[in-house]
């Protein structure tokens, strides 16, 4: 069974590499390409593609997929809101992910950037740098006994929680199935207007869906303290990034943490060093002293991105023989 991996970089080609093997039926070929209707071509005469979450999998690249006979899309991530899972469905394309590769990862991540926003870790390092080991605007605060909010406690959310409890934080949550564990811990269920009013830091685990789209806007905001700290490192698209900008310049928000952006798509994952970014949003971000964005690097740690390869590789070996995982199809 041949597939051709799309947005294939070289760790990418490590790991795939290291975990297939010769007996298991399934033979990769990498392209570093993402997968559109431009690069479409590059899937003639494979059995399957494996993408990558900002592959454009919409109707018009799904009914080309069907043409070139292509039966299964095998998505190494989590995030699947960038395929049209009608259209493959309706075009016999069977479509799995990876649910949960290391949801650690993603979590310390989160809390990383909370750190470093709190303690001026950014500005501090460049400061040094230049011989200037002056303390003043570098002020942070203690987390224990801060009000930290969770809005979405599946696993990475869970994991989250777990971390912040252990800095001595007030953790309230918010998820349409409370988790029982998290509630015996001491975490606190409670609605969103609540964690709104409370909340010191609000940490985004949730999936992008109609109903989160935009959850961070300019009347959310409106219900928050002054200075709130915002963290994403779920899907761009929960913050309004014009909307959290102007309340950056109001002082609703205090510190802004980003490892994914809405637009993302044509910027991260590459060296765009030597390139003009044509996103005057983005690019607005970047200016300010109590924004971080990383490139959506919360997963990117060597158990995740093992996990990540022998998922897919499963995945495809399921789907060959005719069994394919119920909790990894889509």
């Amino acid at each position: 069974m041949k597939i051709a991996v799309f947005s294939c970089k070289p760790y990418d080609k490590r790991t795939l590499e290291n975990v297939a093997e010769s007996e298991s039926g399934i033979e990769f070929h990498f392209f570093e390409s993402r997968l559109s209707l431009e690069t479409m071509t590059l899937a003639k005469g494979f059995d399957g593609v494996s993408c990558f979450v900002n592959d454009d999998l919409n109707r018009d690249v799904i009914l080309e997929l069907a043409a070139l006979n292509i039966k299964c899309i095998a998505l190494r991530c989590a995030g699947y809101n960038n395929v049209d899972l009608v259209s493959a469905r309706a075009n016999g394309i069977s479509v799995f992910h990876v649910p949960d590769y290391s949801p650690t990862s993603v979590a310390e991540h989160a809390v990383a950037l909370i750190l470093a926003l709190n303690r001026k870790t950014h500005r501090a390092y460049n400061r040094v740098k230049d011989n200037n080991f002056a303390l003043e605007g570098l002020l942070g605060f203690n987390l224990e006994g801060k009000t930290v909010a969770c809005i979405g406690t599946g696993r990475i959310g869970q994991a989250f929680c777990r971390i912040m409890k252990g800095f001595g934080c007030h953790v309230l949550c918010y998820d349409i199935s409370p988790n029982d564990q998290l509630i015996e811990m001491g975490c606190e269920y409670t609605d969103l207007h609540d964690i709104y009013r409370k909340a010191d830091i609000i940490s985004l685990h949730c999936p992008l869906n109609a109903s989160t789209h935009h959850l961070i806007n300019e009347r959310t905001l409106k219900e928050m303290k002054d200075g709130i700290m915002i963290i994403n490192t779920s899907r761009g698209a929960l913050v309004n990034a014009q909307e959290a900008i102007d309340n950056i310049y109001t002082g609703k928000i205090g510190y802004l943490g980003l490892d994914v952006y809405e637009q993302e798509g044509n910027i991260f994952f590459e060296d765009m060093s030597d390139h003009i970014v044509y996103d005057s949003v983005f690019q607005l971000l970047l200016t300010f002293p109590n924004v971080i964005v990383t490139g959506h690097q919360g997963y990117f740690t060597d158990i995740a991105l093992q996990h990540i390869a022998e998922t897919t590789l499963n995945n495809l070996i399921s789907f060959k023989n005719g069994v394919p995982i119920p909790d990894h199809t889509l």
